[in-house]
């Protein structure tokens, strides 16, 4: 069985993906809260979102690593924030003082790039960085001494202090990485450790991971075996009915968007988002479950 992920909204301003809850907002203590719920119903950690004008992601694990004991951040890292020697000596460092509690999400996806001077737009190029970025991370967390010289980065005889924890075992934090285009998925094939699909259909998840088993034989792949993913938005609330009625509500409020935004969004949005929008184009409820809220 696979490790079941929470998520922390990582927010200034209270109503993040449509969540009401306003009391005690973009705190600590109310994101430790979440945090040591997770850790007491047995969930083995929570994605914590990435988005510039949004409380930093590093900032915030190390913290809720601090006020927990078991609990696994997902840190949301984007390539066009970080170098990675910077990163990976800052993420085995809290990697080495949790004793191996790190996870990690690499997002390639555009930002606000010009509000931190992020000059790369073409697709193309940021996922070509994103793959030296994985790269140059997994070598820096491994090996004594780094000389990378590549198109995006370069380092000269680099060396990490600390090393992850039970780095001298060959673990290191776990790399989870989304994308549903070509380029993302030779990413994922490459250097991932664990590929993330949003939900959809089980016939389309199948295909994707069929896909990118035979990818990472074709790319050469040297890591161990592609794990996968999925990730999912729950509607929580005491009963079915009233879980189905939120959830309708929230689908009704997206419907009512002017369609002009809607196409806009869906021009610019991410490839494995478009499959979403697509999906949800189609009307279908593929799916069921009851989820009881903790008691």
């Amino acid at each position: 069985m696979g490790e079941h992920l929470w998520y922390i909204p990582n927010a200034v301003e209270p109503g993040h993906r449509g969540d009401d809850a306003v009391e005690g907002w973009g705190t600590l203590d109310h994101a430790t809260e979440l945090a040591r719920a997770v850790e007491d119903h047995g969930w083995a950690g929570a994605l914590l979102g990435t988005g510039w004008g949004r409380p930093d992601t590093f900032t915030v694990a190390a913290s809720l690593a601090a006020r927990t004991t078991t609990f696994k951040p997902l840190i949301a890292v984007r390539p066009g924030y970080w170098h990675p020697a910077n990163f990976a000596s800052a993420a085995a460092t809290l990697d080495r003082l949790s004793e191996g509690r790190v996870l990690v999400n690499v997002v390639s996806g555009l930002d606000a790039a010009a509000s931190y001077g992020d000059g790369e737009f073409d697709p193309a190029r940021r996922y070509g960085r994103t793959l030296e970025f994985l790269r140059l991370v997994r070598r820096l967390w491994k090996d004594e001494e780094v000389t990378f010289r590549g198109e995006h980065y370069q380092v000269e005889n680099s060396t990490v202090r600390p090393r992850p924890w039970r780095a001298e075992e060959g673990r290191h934090p776990r790399l989870y990485f989304g994308g549903a285009s070509p380029a993302a998925e030779r990413v994922a094939a490459r250097e991932a450790d664990v590929q993330l699909f949003w939900g959809e259909p089980l016939d389309g998840v199948a295909e994707r991971v069929d896909r990118l088993r035979t990818l990472s034989e074709e790319v050469g792949r040297v890591h161990r075996p592609l794990e996968f993913g999925l990730r999912v938005t729950t509607v929580v609330r005491d009963t079915t009915e009233e879980a189905w009625r939120a959830a309708e509500e929230k689908v009704a409020r997206m419907a009512r968007q002017d369609p002009r935004t809607q196409e806009a969004f869906r021009r610019g949005t991410a490839v494995g988002q478009r499959r979403l929008l697509d999906l949800a184009d189609r009307g279908d409820v593929l799916d069921s479950c009851l989820y009881t809220a903790p008691g």
